[in-house]
């Protein structure tokens, strides 16, 4: 099974995501609390997806992919952006970034799985 990294700072964000998740299956599952953590442990350990949100505190979302499409291990990972942005300014810079999908909040458990499931069998 898919081991995912999921990166935002709202304790109950991560928390509706890890369970939406599991429910889907996805049960490795570890969570960080910014684009920091994030990078921390994606530097440690090899994820199959990373999911994060854009606007965090110490480093947000699009740095973070930045600096992930920089590890060797990450240049081809799927990485999905899950936030409240909508706009096509910020979908575009995502994109430059090297986001492979961008899911705007709230998010429905079903069209999240759907996302994940698409991007992990490519």
């Amino acid at each position: 099974m898919a081991k995912l990294l999921i990166v935002d700072d709202s304790t109950m964000l991560r928390d509706m995501l890890n369970y939406a998740l599991n429910e889907g299956g996805y049960t490795d599952v570890v969570e960080a609390i910014d684009g920091v953590d994030g990078l921390a442990k994606a530097k440690t350990a090899d994820f199959d997806l990373v999911i994060t949100d854009v606007n965090m505190p110490n480093m947000d979302g699009l740095t973070l992919i930045t600096e992930l499409r920089k590890l060797p291990a990450y240049i081809k990972k799927p990485i999905l952006v899950l936030t409240t942005e909508r706009s096509d300014e910020m979908k575009a810079k995502g994109k430059a970034a090297g986001a492979t999908g961008w899911i705007v909040k709230p998010f429905v458990p079903d069209q999240l799985l759907k996302a994940v499931n698409i991007v992990l069998s490519r």
